[in-house]
C-alpha cells in the first residue's frame, strides 16, 4: 500500500472558554510520512490530532483532506480515508479481540451490504499485522495493556485507510510494550501509510519518526526531521529542561539527555 492521501491544516484556532488551545496553526502532513507531535502537557498536542479527524471543532481554519474541507466528507467516506486510535478507547464488557476488530469493517458495511468475506479476510490481515491473531477469541478484559493496545490498533488496520492518527498509542505501557508498539508502527509507515502521533516520550519521536512537530502553548515552535529540529535549544523552550543531545547509539538520532534539576531549575 502506497498512501497518496494528505492532511493539511490553515490557520486553525480552537478555544474553550476563553483559552486558546490551538493558535492559527499552518501545518501539512505529506503523504508516506511518519510524523510525531511532542510538547507538554496541555500544549495542544491532542487538540491537533483530534481536529485532523474532525473530532474537535474549530472557530477558524480548515483542516484539508486530499485538498477538500474534511468537513465535507461524510462520516462514512472519511473512516474509509482516515483511521484514528483517539487517547482513551472504551469497548462494551465482554467484548472479544475478533469482534472489537471487526469493528473496523463498519464504514465498508451497511444494512444493504452486510460483511462480506473482503471484510473477514481484513479482519484476519489487521490481525496478523498487530500481532493479535492468536488472541482473537479472547476477551478484551483479559489481556494486558500492551495486547489490548495492539487490539486497538488493528482495529483501526481493519478500515484499510492510507491514514492513521495515534493519539499516544504507548501511555501506560512498559518499555518493552512501547517499543512493541512503535515498531508496529513503524512496519505500518514502511508499507506505506501515513502516520501521525501524538507521544510524550522525545527519544521515541527521534528514534522512529521522520519528521517532528514540536508544541508548546498551542503554537508550532519547530518542525522537521529529528536531526535537524531537535536542539539543546528547542527541549529548553518547549520543555523548560537543560539537556545534553548525543547521538542514539542504536540508530543515530538525536537523544535527549536531561539535565538535573536543582533548587527548582536544570542543570546539566
Amino acid at each position: 500500500m502506497t498512501s497518496t492521501k494528505r492532511l493539511e491544516v490553515q490557520g486553525v484556532w480552537v478555544r474553550r472558554g476563553a483559552r486558546d488551545i490551538l493558535r492559527g496553526l499552518d501545518i501539512a502532513f505529506p503523504a508516506g510520512s511518519f510524523t510525531i507531535i511532542v510538547g507538554p502537557n496541555a500544549c495542544g498536542k491532542s487538540t491537533l490530532l483530534r481536529s485532523l479527524a474532525r473530532l474537535q471543532d474549530t472557530i477558524r481554519g480548515t483542516v484539508l483532506l486530499e485538498g477538500r474541507p474534511i468537513a465535507s466528507f461524510g462520516h462514512r467516506e472519511r473512516a474509509r480515508l482516515l483511521g484514528v486510535l483517539p487517547q482513551s478507547s472504551e469497548a462494551p464488557e465482554g467484548v472479544t479481540v475478533a469482534d472489537l476488530v471487526a469493528r473496523g469493517r463498519h464504514p465498508h458495511t451497511s444494512l444493504l451490504r452486510p460483511r462480506s468475506s473482503t471484510d473477514y479476510a481484513a479482519v484476519r490481515s489487521a490481525m496478523e499485522l498487530a500481532g493479535v491473531a492468536e488472541l482473537a477469541d479472547r476477551r478484551l478484559g483479559e489481556l494486558s495493556g500492551g495486547q489490548r493496545q495492539k487490539a486497538w490498533i488493528a482495529m483501526a488496520l481493519a478500515q484499510e485507510t492510507e491514514l492513521l492518527l495515534l493519539d499516544e498509542p504507548t501511555t501506560y505501557l512498559d518499555i518493552a510494550h512501547q517499543i512493541e508498539i512503535m515498531e508496529l508502527c513503524r512496519r505500518l509507515h514502511r508499507a506505506g501509510r501515513t502516520i501521525v502521533a501524538v507521544l510524550h516520550d522525545l527519544n521515541h519521536a527521534c528514534r522512529y519518526a521522520g519528521r517532528i512537530v514540536a508544541m508548546r502553548d498551542g503554537e508550532i515552535l519547530a518542525q522537521g526531521p529529528p536531526q535537524d529540529v531537535v536542539t539543546a535549544e528547542l527541549v529548553e523552550a518547549v520543555f523548560g529542561i537543560a539537556c545534553t543531545i548525543i547521538a542514539d547509539p542504536v540508530t543515530g538520532a538525536p537523544m535527549v539527555v536531561p539535565g538535573r534539576r536543582e533548587n527548582g531549575a536544570a542543570a546539566v
